[in-house]
C-alpha cells in the first residue's frame, strides 16, 4: 500500500505560508503597484502569450483601441484550451484569494460578473496594502531604469534595484545617452566620464535604499576586462552617431558592464546576473511573448567575473532548466555564486521540483535563494509563491523529514531559511 503523505506535506506547506516575504525580484511599478481591473491580470504576457500560441490571432490580443474589459473577454475564449497548465492555476488561485471566486474555471458566461465584482474591490483606496497583506509581503524589490529617480514611493516597502540592460547593451542608441546624460548632468564620450556617470548613478541609488544591480544576460555574452584605450574608440564612434560594428558594440558593452561589477564592489552590491535570454526570436510573438532560451550558454563564459570580484555576490537565474546542475555545480564551489529562483521558462512544477532538491541536496544552505516572483502586478506574488511552497514543502518532507529523520521544525526552519532569511543576508539590510 502507498503511504499517503498529502497530509503532513499540506502541514509543511501551512508553516511555510505563514513567513512573511521579501520578493528578491519583480517588474512592480511602485506608482501603481495593484491591479485596476481584471485587464492587468489577464494581460499578464503568459496568458496572451499562451492564447496566442494556442491558436488565437496576435491582431485579436493586441488589436488598437480595445478597452480592458474587452480584451479580457477575448482572452477568455482561450483559456479552455490552457486550463491544464499553471498559469491559469495562478489565475483560478488568484480570484480565489483575491476576489472570493468559487467556480473552477474562468468562462465565457462567469467572467464578466468577475470583471465586474473584481473592479469594485480593486478600486478601493487601501488595495494595495489588502493585496501585500493577504499575500504575505511585507516587501517586493523593484527593477528601477537607470534614470529613475526613485521619489514618491516608500522604498523600504519597494526596494530599488538598478537595472542595467540599457547601459550594458544600448549605449549606442541615442535616446539613451541623453537619458544619461540628463540623469548625470554631463557628456559621457570618454571612458573616464563614462565612469565616472556611472559611479554617479550608483551614489544615487544606494542613498535612496538601493540593495542591488540586476541586468539580463544574452547566451553570448562573455564578461571580460577591456581597457580605457580599448573602449575609446567606440565609445567616440558611439557618440559620434556612427554605425558601431559587432567587434565595436562587444567591446562596450564588455566595459560597461565590468565598470558596473567594480562599482558593485565599491558599494557592497550584489549583482543579480538573468543569464540565457534571446530576444525577439519568435518575431511575430505577443508582447513580451518573443523571447526564449538558448542552451548554448555556459557558466564558463563567466569564470573571469567571479574570480575577479570575490566580494561581489552574483545571485544568478538561469532561463533554462537544462542550466540548473552547471548552477549547482558554480555555487557549491564559488562563495560568491549564490542560486537565484526559478526563471521564466523553468518556472513550473515539474522543473522546480528538481532544481529545488538538487540545489537543496548540493549547495550551502545560505546561498540558495529559494523564489522571486518576477511579477508586473502585487496580486501575481501569491500564487507564484503559493505553488513554490507547494513544491519546497514535499522537497522538505521527502527528502529530510522522511529521507533524513530531521523534525517538522528543523525542515520548517530550513523553509524559513530558503524563503526569507538568505533575502535578508544576501541582499544586506533588505527588510
Amino acid at each position: 500500500m502507498i503511504a499517503n503523505n498529502s497530509l503532513p506535506i499540506d502541514q509543511l506547506c501551512a508553516q511555510l505560508d505563514e513567513i512573511v516575504l521579501i520578493d528578491p525580484h519583480s517588474h512592480i511599478n511602485p506608482h501603481a503597484a495593484a491591479s485596476k481591473n481584471l485587464g492587468d491580470i489577464l494581460g499578464y504576457h503568459y496568458f496572451t502569450e499562451l492564447a496566442h500560441s494556442a491558436g488565437m490571432p496576435r491582431e485579436v490580443i493586441e488589436a488598437p483601441g480595445i478597452t480592458a474589459k474587452e480584451k479580457v473577454g477575448r482572452i477568455v475564449e482561450g483559456l479552455a484550451h490552457l486550463d491544464n497548465t499553471i498559469q491559469v492555476k495562478w489565475l483560478i488561485e488568484l480570484c480565489e484569494r483575491f476576489f472570493g471566486f468559487q467556480d473552477d474555471r474562468l468562462t465565457p458566461d462567469n467572467w464578466e460578473a468577475l470583471y465586474d465584482h473584481s473592479e469594485k474591490l480593486m478600486s478601493a483606496p487601501d488595495w494595495e496594502q489588502t493585496v501585500l497583506q493577504k499575500s504575505h509581503l511585507e516587501a517586493v524589490f523593484l527593477t528601477n531604469d537607470f534614470d529613475d529617480p526613485l521619489t514618491g514611493f516608500d522604498t523600504r516597502k519597494y526596494i530599488p534595484c538598478l537595472r542595467t540592460d540599457d547601459l550594458v547593451f544600448h549605449l549606442q542608441k541615442p535616446e539613451v545617452r541623453q537619458r544619461l546624460a540628463k540623469a548625470t548632468g554631463f557628456d559621457c564620450a570618454t571612458p573616464a566620464k563614462l565612469i565616472h556617470a556611472i559611479g554617479q548613478l550608483f551614489t544615487h541609488f544606494v542613498a535612496r535604499g538601493a540593495k542591488a544591480c540586476a541586468i539580463s544576460l544574452p547566451p553570448d555574452f562573455e564578461p571580460t576586462p577591456v581597457s580605457h584605450v580599448d573602449a575609446e574608440g567606440p565609445l567616440r564612434a558611439a557618440y559620434a552617431g556612427q554605425v558601431l560594428t559587432t567587434e565595436q558594440s562587444q567591446v562596450l558593452s564588455r566595459f560597461v558592464f565590468w565598470t558596473i561589477a567594480e562599482f558593485c564592489s565599491e558599494h557592497h552590491l550584489p549583482f543579480d546576473l538573468m543569464i540565457g535570454v534571446n530576444r525577439r526570436v519568435y518575431e511575430s510573438g505577443v508582447y513580451q511573448g518573443q523571447d526564449l532560451f538558448d542552451q548554448r550558454v555556459s557558466l564558463y563564459q563567466y569564470r573571469r567575473l567571479f574570480n575577479a570580484f570575490p566580494r561581489v555576490k552574483f545571485p544568478i537565474s538561469v532561463l533554462a532548466h537544462a542550466s540548473n546542475m552547471e548552477l549547482v555545480s558554480y555555487a557549491w564551489i564559488f562563495p560568491n555564486v549564490i542560486a537565484n529562483g526559478h526563471w521564466w521558462y523553468s518556472n513550473i512544477p515539474a522543473f522546480i521540483e528538481p532544481d529545488c532538491r538538487s540545489r537543496l541536496e548540493a549547495i550551502p544552505r545560505n546561498k540558495n535563494i529559494g523564489y522571486y516572483s518576477d511579477m508586473y502586478k502585487l496580486e501575481f506574488g501569491w500564487p507564484k509563491f503559493q505553488m513554490y511552497r507547494r513544491v519546497l514543502a514535499k522537497v522538505l518532507f521527502e527528502d529530510f523529514v522522511v529521507g533524513r529523520h530531521w523534525s517538522e521544525e528543523r525542515a520548517v526552519e530550513l523553509g524559513r531559511q530558503i524563503l526569507r532569511g538568505n533575502v535578508e543576508t544576501i541582499f544586506s539590510g533588505a527588510c
